[in-house]
C-alpha cells in the first residue's frame, strides 16, 4: 500500500499542489528570463512550460528522475515553438556536457533532491561561464518560530510529499555550492502557510 501511494498517489498530489495559482504566479515572474540553451532541473510535469519565451529559448532540456512524472510532460501542447527533450536521470549525476547551458531553471525542486549538494555541483558544471541559474524555491523561513515548526514537521511532511524538505535553506545551499546572486529575495507567500510557503527566489551565477 505504501509503495502504491508513493508511486501513484503522491506524484499526482504533488502535480496538483505545484499548479496552485500562487505558485504559478511565482513561476510566471521568473521563467521568462530564461534564454539560449536551457536546462530545467526537475521539470516534473511541465508546469513551467507555458512561461518560456520561444523567441529567447533556443533549446530546452528537462531533467527528471526516471519516474512516472516524465510521462505527463506534453511539450507539443505547452511549448510548441521550442525544441525540447527529456533526460530521464538524476540531477546529482547528469550525463549532460559541461558548459552546455546558458540558463538553468530550478523551481520547487531543491527541496526534494536526495543529495542536493551534489546536484548543485552538477548545475555549476553544466552551466556556461557567465550563465545564469534562475530559482524559485520554498524553504527555511527567516522567522525563528516558523523555522522551529519546520524542523518539527519536516519528517512527517516528507512522508506525504515525495521527500520534500520544508526546512532546507536554498539560498545557503546555493552560496555554499559556489554561486553568488545577481538578484535575490526571501518572503512568505501570501495565502500560503509560512511553514510550507516561505520563498527563496533569484538569479544566481557561478563564482
Amino acid at each position: 500500500m505504501l509503495n502504491f501511494y508513493r508511486q501513484k498517489i503522491s506524484p499526482m498530489m504533488v502535480h496538483a499542489v505545484c499548479g496552485v495559482p500562487p505558485l504559478m504566479r511565482e513561476r510566471e515572474q521568473m521563467v521568462p528570463k530564461a534564454e539560449g540553451v536551457v536546462v530545467e532541473i526537475g521539470i516534473g510535469t511541465g508546469r513551467n512550460l507555458p512561461f518560456y519565451d520561444e523567441r529567447r529559448v533556443r533549446r530546452l532540456i528537462g531533467v527528471n528522475p526516471p519516474d512516472g512524472l516524465t510521462d505527463l510532460v506534453d511539450f507539443e501542447r505547452l511549448a510548441p515553438g521550442i525544441e525540447a527533450e527529456i533526460v530521464p536521470e538524476s540531477a546529482e549525476n547528469m550525463s549532460l556536457d559541461s558548459n552546455l547551458a546558458d540558463t538553468i531553471v530550478v523551481t520547487y525542486t531543491l527541496c526534494s533532491i536526495p543529495d542536493v549538494e551534489a546536484a548543485i555541483g552538477e548545475m555549476r558544471r553544466v552551466l556556461k561561464p557567465g550563465g545564469k541559474l534562475l530559482f524559485v524555491e520554498h524553504g527555511r523561513a527567516d522567522c525563528e518560530k516558523t523555522a522551529r515548526w519546520q524542523d518539527r514537521l519536516n519528517p512527517y511532511w516528507g512522508l506525504i510529499s515525495q521527500g520534500c524538505h520544508i526546512n532546507r535553506n536554498p539560498t545557503e545551499l546555493l552560496t555554499e555550492g559556489g554561486f553568488s546572486f545577481q538578484e535575490q529575495d526571501r518572503y512568505p507567500l501570501r495565502r500560503v502557510p509560512s511553514v510550507v510557503g516561505f520563498h527563496h527566489v533569484g538569479v544566481a551565477v557561478g563564482r
